[in-house]
Order: C-alpha cells, then structure tokens, then sequence
C-alpha cells in the first residue's frame, strides 16, 4: 500500500510550495498554518508589502512550474539586470545579465504576493488547509506513521514537513538541535516611494558600520536596507518619519530620485543551522533547517532550493516518509546551505569593520573580481541557479 499522506507544518512561501509540489506528483497533503491568508485579497490589493524576496532563475523556475509565476507576472514585479558591490565608486564588483546572455538576473517581489499565488493553487490540487493556532504538545511515531498533538487534538500522516520558521516548535519538539550566533547588528527595512522611472540595478554598499543597499521594486516602490548597531537602529525607530529620512539620505549614498517614507521595520539578525534535517517521519525545509544573514537575499531561494531537492528523492516512491530517502535529501542539502551561509558570513564579517588594511585589501579586491572574466560569470551563474554546474 502506498503511503502518501503529508502534513505540511507552516503555509509560508517555502512550505506552500512544498505543498504544491507534493501534490503534484500525487500525494495527499495537508497544510497546517497558524494564521490564514485571503489570497484573492492579497493579489487584488493595492497595499505594498514591506517584505520582499529577491527571487532568482531557479525560484523563477520553481514557481513557473507550480503556476505562481504566471500570476506574479501580472503582479508588482520587479526584474532587475543588474547587481552591483563597492566599497567606494570606482572600485565596484558589477554583475550583468547580459553578460551571461540573461535577459535578466531575478525579481524583486513582496513576499506575501509569492505566498499568495501559491495558495491559489491548493484549491486545483485538493490540499487541506487547517487553522491551528495551539501549540504542538507533542510529536509521537511509530514504524509506519507520525502524530502531531496539538492538545486533545491530533493529525496523522506518512510524512510531516516542517517548514514553520526558524523558531520551529517542531524541530524542538523534535529535539532537533541547532548551532548559530546572533549577529552584533540589527537591519532596518524601509519600504519607500520613489520619485523616479523604473530601476533595473540592485546595489549593495559596505560601510564600516554595515551594508546599506537599494532594491528597486516596481516603480515606484524601493526597499532601502541598513544594517547598524541594535542600539542605533533603536534609537532611529522613535523618529519621525523626516528625521528618519534626513538620517537615511546621511545613510546612504545618492538615491535616484527623491522620496517619500511609507514603512519602517526593525529585526535582529542570526545564523541558525538544524544539526540534523530529519528524525523519523519529520523532515525540516527552509528556515526551519536554516536561516541565513540576509546579505544578498539568498534565504528564501536556499528555501526553493530544498523544496525542489525534497520533492526530486521522493518522486515515485511508495513511502514518502522512509528515512533513508530524509536522509539523501539531507546530505544533498545541508553542504549546499552550509557552503551559502559561509560565504555569506565571509561576506559580512570581511567588509563591516574599520580595520584600515583590510578596507584597502576590499577595495582592491572588488575591483579586481569585476575583471576576473570567466570566474565572475561562474560565480554569477551559481548566484541565480542554485547549482555548481
């Protein structure tokens, strides 16, 4: 008998587009999500929301593939072509699409219109969404099933996905451990309306107190990012919406145009690595397995990455929940998100700082890699398509 039933925990981006790509291949999902979305509301709506994602080609793929994309696409939707890193102009790191023969490197999309569009696919495949807002009280397994509690309350399944953040209660309830570090810095995101045509370049800026960058999203809408210590970024939340202006154009180097200040958001920044990806019938995808600093907005792609990756092993097989088929998907993943977050860390670590040397050692260093030729095409390449191939 086949055993096919899934739970997916957590109807964000990552975990709806596990459910839809479960479903797809024949499985009989479930969603459980803590707080229902109106997904016609979302995609009518004129409001902006603050968070977005930069969506590379293999997310692009992933979601033409389970029907978002098409919707995305009459959407806000940003492409950019280009992606730019310095230190100090003139002595800049440039990637271009065209250099790759790309029409474009990604899109700039909110997060909740990917979320959104995924969810108007679970009708066309029959997945289950059910509201749980209680607490998991405890996680029980046998040889063929597994059980979520949620008080008197229970669901069972062949194979449960916990694709519920990084605060995941079922990896602790798990006793999936977790290695990482918070970060000494916190990162503002402010969403703004700008008085200029649409942008096609995203850019990122290393200051001795931490990145700042400019990502363009449909005009006229941009989300400035500045990353600064907890306390100032504290500071910079009690004042008014023109002081915060004034200390963001001192922040910043010249904007294209003129604009004006809509929102405003304040968060901590961690890196968080599962020890282990699955136990039993449970397996862990996205930020439940992994969060990342969000330097060059690669977290959520990490996230499709393993969803296509989960998906791919399981196809075809009569149990989806047999340990041996977690634990292939473990190995392929947990060395590739590894291998992200430590480039991203060497990233970080390497450019946020005032040691004089090494601020001379960036600068030769971006300049250099923007001639580097086929090398910065490679690592281009990797950048959008997730693959070392």
């Amino acid at each position: 008998m086949n055993k096919n039933k899934v739970i997916v925990v957590g109807g964000g981006m990552v975990g709806a587009a596990t459910a839809v790509k479960l479903a797809k291949q024949g499985r009989d999902v479930t969603v459980i999500e803590k707080h229902l979305i109106d997904a016609d509301h979302i995609l009518s709506s004129d409001k902006v929301d603050i968070r977005i994602s930069a969506i590379n080609r293999f997310s692009e793929n992933l979601l033409d593939d389970l029907g978002a994309m098409p919707l995305l696409r009459q959407n806000r939707i940003a492409p950019y072509q280009q992606l730019e890193a310095y230190q100090q102009q003139g002595e800049n790191l440039l990637f271009d699409c065209h250099e790759i023969g790309e029409t474009h490197l990604g899109h700039l999309i909110e997060n909740n219109l990917i979320q959104a569009s995924l969810w108007q696919q679970f009708s066309k495949y029959n997945i289950e969404v059910i509201e749980q807002t209680s607490a998991i009280t405890d996680i029980t397994q046998t040889t063929d099933s597994i059980t979520l509690h949620y008080g008197d309350t229970q669901y069972s399944a062949d194979l449960v996905v916990a694709a519920d953040g990084g605060q995941s209660q079922l990896r602790s309830k798990a006793g999936l451990g977790v290695t990482g570090w918070q970060y000494g810095q916190h990162c503002m995101g402010v969403l703004i309306k700008l008085d200029a045509p649409q942008q096609v370049k995203t850019w990122q800026q290393f200051t001795p107190t931490g990145p700042v960058a400019f990502l363009p999203m449909q005009a006229p809408y941009a989300n400035l990012i500045c990353y600064h210590d907890a306390a100032v970024l504290k500071q910079w939340q009690t004042l008014s919406n023109e002081q915060l202006k004034a200390n963001l154009i001192a922040h910043f180097p010249e904007l294209p145009g003129d604009f004006e200040l809509l929102e405003h958001a304040v968060f901590p920044l961690a890196r968080q690595h599962a020890n282990d990806y699955s136990h039993g019938r449970l397996v862990l995808v996205g930020d439940s397995a992994h969060t990342i600093n969000p330097l060059a907005g690669q977290g959520v792609n990490l996230g499709f990455q393993d969803v296509v990756a989960l998906t791919d092993i399981l196809a075809d097989q009569p149990d989806v929940g047999q340990q041996a088929l977690l634990k292939r998907y473990e190995k392929k993943r947990r060395h590739a998100n590894l291998l992200m977050m430590s480039m991203m860390d060497a990233c970080y670590f390497g450019f946020s700082n005032e040691i004089k040397p090494l601020s001379w050692v960036r600068s030769k260093f971006l300049k250099l890699a923007n001639n580097t030729g086929p090398a910065k095409n490679w690592v281009l390449k990797y950048a959008i398509s997730g693959t070392l191939s």
